[in-house]
């Protein structure tokens, strides 16, 4: 059994959620070992087996997407082959959410009825984009009726950025220059967390959970692009329960 972690957040009883770590698999360094991306320069045997063991753990194929740091949200019910998009939302059971990341944020979330459920990739140019108020929209119910769980991402010690990215969240919202500590000579170290509770609580979102990993920090749990450069991906994962 590959090594996955639940998300700690009061969802619904028919909620499933899962956070999928780097051990447990099959692939070799520097994938090693649970990898899922099949993007990354992996062995698409390895990863073919992996998947087969991420499939053991959720009920159906999940709606797997090609992410590219965009906005757009689609129902995972429809979802065939590997669509561009960034989120994905279910209100059908059996019908699984998934979004690949490591060291970008993924965000899950659940209205507190257990109607509908969704996942959304936000790295720093998605969320600035507003890649998570348009998974809130999709979702179709009122935002102060929605959980929202923050699984690993890049840590705010070790998120270093340069001025256009502050200049981004800035620009949107004063209040987001909270989220940066100055290094000097136009660097800063950016709270990704925060920058997406932010702009979470802004759009009506104010049940927040998790947001408390660093996956550069962690080798042993999590893959990261920013401490490795070639690496693996992680899946988090959510659905509805029949």
């Amino acid at each position: 059994m590959a090594d996955c972690l639940q998300p700690d957040w009061p969802a619904p009883a028919n909620v499933r959620a899962l956070q999928t770590l780097r051990s447990g698999g099959c692939s070799v360094a520097p994938w090693n070992s649970f990898n899922l991306g099949d993007h990354v320069g992996d062995d698409p045997a390895h990863v073919m087996a992996n998947r087969a063991l991420l499939h053991a753990m959720v009920p159906v194929e999940p709606a797997w997407l090609r992410q590219v740091h965009g906005i757009r949200v689609l129902d995972a019910a429809g979802v065939t082959g590997e669509p561009e998009a960034d989120a994905a939302f279910a209100r059908q059971p059996r019908v699984v959410c998934a979004v690949m990341t490591a060291d970008c944020l993924p965000v899950l979330f659940c209205d507190r009825a257990g109607t509908v459920v969704a996942a959304a990739h936000a790295g720093w140019r998605g969320l600035a984009a507003g890649v998570l108020e348009a998974t809130v929209q999709s979702m179709g119910v009122a935002p102060t009726e929605l959980l929202a769980w923050f699984g690993p991402a890049i840590g705010g010690q070790r998120f270093e950025v340069g001025d256009e990215v502050r200049a981004a969240f800035v620009a949107h919202d004063p209040a987001a220059a909270a989220a940066f500590v100055a290094l000097g000579h136009g660097k800063w170290l950016a709270d990704i967390y925060r920058l997406a509770g932010q702009r979470l609580a802004a759009a009506g979102v104010g049940s927040l959970f998790g947001g408390d990993c660093c996956t550069v920090s962690d080798p042993a749990r999590f893959f990261s692009f920013r401490r490795d450069g070639v690496t693996g991906r992680m899946a988090t994962l959510i659905w509805l329960d029949s």
